[in-house]
């Protein structure tokens, strides 16, 4: 990198802090491998628009590991359905859902174990919540009323916490 992309770089993170920006990389802070990566291969497509990539790999308590990424062009999301995505999202704007979500992904995978938490409500209402989260596919149920969270699920149900933390 010669001194004009140091200087803009640095001048871009200093910019970032003093804007108080949450989101800047965690990972060898300050470090922004992936984002150079995504504007490589915009380039690389021509897609003079930008685009948005987000990915992860992570390994649950339950010992389950996922890899996972999607990327997409901001032509493509911005011509999307938008109130396509209402329903999923409505899905997990519930508190007892995201609960349930957690517990689940924590190992807690029946109604009956999830049903022993404070706070979750009556066995009817907490089907009525699994029924919700497994009509949208953030939840199935591997059989005998077990549940978890798909594979291809995990990753993308970690990147909304993410975004809606404070």
């Amino acid at each position: 990198m010669d001194f004009e992309e140091r200087v803009a770089d640095l001048e871009r993170r200093l910019a970032a802090l003093e804007a108080g920006r949450r989101g800047a990389p965690r990972i060898d802070e300050g470090d922004f491998w992936a984002l150079e990566g995504l504007k490589d291969r915009l380039a690389e497509l021509g897609a003079d628009d930008g685009g948005v990539l987000f990915t992860g790999a992570v390994r649950l308590p339950t010992g389950e590991r996922y890899e996972w990424q999607y990327g997409t062009t901001t032509r493509e999301l911005l011509g999307d359905d938008w109130p396509a995505a209402a329903e999923a999202l409505a899905a997990l704007g519930h508190p007892v859902r995201l609960r349930l979500l957690r517990e689940i992904v924590g190992g807690r995978r029946t109604a009956a174990e999830l049903a022993e938490l404070d706070g979750v409500g009556t066995t009817g209402q907490i089907y009525h919540h699994l029924r919700q989260l497994t009509g949208t596919g953030w939840l199935h149920t591997t059989g005998r009323g077990r549940y978890e969270v798909p594979p291809g699920r995990a990753v993308p149900l970690l990147v909304v916490l993410s975004a809606a933390r404070p």
